[in-house]
């Protein structure tokens, strides 16, 4: 079964099969066209939401569904302007909202905003529709990624370096969000949970990623009782050594980080690997080249073979379609 099967791979046991999947948006523009579906109706309707995420199963073969395909959900349900986009753009949060850690406000009804009861339908939906045939994966941000939509990417991390101690307390309360929606995403029906945080080392320092991030991701993986897969853009070989002693179950990596061989020796033995597909090549290589992309991975010993991020919305659907379709 596809759903077992992906669900051992990212917790590093056997699968009777190769496994494809990701737990980051696989919609494209073709893909919209080809399912009757499109954005932002898909970010804002849960039958729509529903019926895209599917097509991750039915028409690209992959062993799991996702239905959040924004970084924005919190962000709206938590009060900020998104901008939801279209079919040729990915939605945007809005101006930053907070200026401190007393202006933070959890609202009372953040899983009955449309930004959060949307998706918790459409993973209902999607376990409803899917029982064993594919795993039900959801999708929360952690604190780091949520201070940069309230605070500002920019003020956020000068605070870093000039108030440690408020950032500490800052993500402590955030931490609350992404501890309240993943709860609500289980009780829904996600068998594991992508916790994306984008902490690159433009970003993020290894030494910031060590004081502010590895306690909150170990607390996380020993809070949330699905598998956590965490999701961070960019290069991260200055920092897969120290997610593998988080305990989260797997990580989802960005080919910037290194070959699928290198990341996989960087890993370890015991935190499973997600990725390995290169989006550039997603977009402007041919079904051969993602063939032999996949081949690769599968012998560096990926757990999850499958677009290292959210896919360009101009991705061809013949592309996406030879990840799964790909003979090891």
């Amino acid at each position: 079964m596809s759903k077992s099967d992906f669900l051992n791979a990212i917790v590093r046991k056997k699968a009777s099969k190769p496994v494809f999947g990701t737990g980051t948006s696989i919609v494209s523009r073709e893909l919209m066209t080809h399912v009757g579906a499109a954005f932002p109706d898909a970010h804002l309707d849960p039958e729509k939401m529903y019926k895209l995420a599917l097509s991750g199963h039915t028409v690209l073969g992959m062993d799991v569904v996702m239905p959040l395909f924004s970084v924005c959900h919190e962000a709206a349900a938590m009060g900020c302007n998104v901008n939801w986009g279209g079919p040729d753009r990915m939605p945007e949060s809005g101006k930053p909202i907070f200026k401190s850690i007393d202006d933070i406000r959890i609202p009372a009804d953040l899983l009955r905003h449309p930004g959060c009861a949307v998706p918790l339908e459409a993973l209902r939906l999607l376990k409803r529709r899917l029982g064993n045939s594919a795993a039900v994966c959801g999708k929360v941000f952690g604190s780091w990624t949520q201070a940069y939509h309230y605070f500002g990417i920019e003020d956020f991390l000068i605070m870093t370096l000039t108030e440690p101690d408020n950032v500490r307390r800052i993500l402590e309360k955030l931490k609350d969000v992404t501890i309240k929606f993943a709860n609500a995403q289980i009780d829904a029906g996600a068998d594991c949970l992508l916790l994306a945080d984008h902490a690159t080392r433009d970003l993020c320092s290894p030494a910031a990623y060590q004081e502010f991030l590895m306690p909150l991701h170990t607390e996380l993986a020993r809070e949330l009782k699905v598998p956590l897969i965490l999701h961070i853009c960019g290069d991260t070989s200055d920092r897969v050594g120290m997610i593998a002693q988080t305990g989260l179950a797997c990580f989802h990596w960005d080919t910037k980080s290194g070959t699928p061989a290198g990341v996989r020796r960087l890993a370890g033995e015991k935190l499973a690997l997600m990725g390995a597909i290169n989006n550039t090549m997603l977009l402007n290589g041919s079904p051969e080249d993602v063939a032999s992309a996949v081949n690769a991975a599968f012998r560096a010993g990926i757990d999850v073979i499958g677009p290292e991020c959210a896919v360009p919305l101009t991705t061809p659907l013949r592309n996406l379609k030879a990840i799964a379709e790909t003979v090891l």
